[in-house]
């Protein structure tokens, strides 16, 4: 029987923990290739490269799996996996991260983890980002393994209903910790952002981004609630942005132009 082709990235970089975490589980479910950023890329968000042209170097990092670097944004590594790499071959599943970070709630604009995922979705292929709550480079996934490839091989079993995307969150807590997966909505949640202002050695002003993550949504059906109360949060996403409700209320508008 033929092995399923799983394409694993992330945004981290090839060389992060997180992304060899899920490359180890996916040669478990079948073929595997890695496309990665050859740095660190995130909240590229759904960025691509235009004015320059892309590298792909192929490397030997993964023990029996086909690997390149790719000197773009996690989208990039996307779009080339599946129009260069993988263009006659039939591409079963998307795997992106494991994050070191969260990508709850807002997060997920700006995640390079999700849109590398969101951007095979787009494709037709089902697709998972995958994210742990802790920020350590030098983070211990081994909590994760068994959730992310339970989710995997559902999703090769059965595919994704009503989609193609899932955003999944994983606490920062022992496995036998984790009390199960919760599938919720994303939080309504924001960032309160602040810039620190300098001055460099030269004499010039320079702006560092900082600021607070606020979440002002208490219901239990979010991914922030799941993640806050010890499950993984699973939220079914999509690229579609927009806004149903106000359609009817908006059509009034057409007459302008009329």
């Amino acid at each position: 029987m033929k092995k399923p082709l799983i394409l694993v990235t992330n945004d981290d970089g090839i060389a992060a923990r997180g992304i060899k975490t899920l490359i180890d589980v996916a040669k478990q479910l079948g073929d595997v290739i890695v496309v990665a950023p050859d740095s660190p890329q995130s909240g590229q968000g759904h960025a691509i490269t235009l004015e320059q042209p892309l590298r792909l170097y192929k490397v030997d990092l993964f023990e029996g799996v086909e690997a390149y670097e790719c000197s773009g944004t996690p989208v990039d590594c996307v779009k080339l996996a599946k129009n260069v790499l993988l263009k006659d071959r039939e591409l079963n599943l998307c795997v992106s991260g494991i994050n070191h970070g969260s990508n709850a709630a807002i997060n997920i604009l700006y995640s390079g983890t999700l849109s590398a995922a969101m951007e095979a979705s787009l494709e037709g292929v089902p697709s998972i980002g995958f994210s742990f709550l802790n920020y350590s480079p030098r983070a211990d996934f081994s909590a994760c393994t068994g959730f992310a490839k339970a989710l995997m091989k559902y999703v090769l079993q059965h595919g994704m209903s009503k989609g193609n995307l899932w955003n999944v969150n994983i606490p920062d807590l022992p496995a036998d910790e984790i009390k199960g997966i919760k599938v919720c909505r994303q939080a309504d949640a924001r960032w309160v952002e602040e810039f620190v202002e300098a001055t460099d050695p030269r004499g010039q002003k320079y702006y560092w981004l900082t600021g607070r993550f606020v979440n002002e949504d208490q219901a239990e059906n979010t991914d922030i609630w799941a993640l806050e109360n010890g499950y993984i949060s699973l939220v079914p996403s999509k690229h579609d942005l927009t806004n149903y409700e106000a359609l009817d209320e908006l059509q009034s508008l057409e007459i302008l132009t009329s």
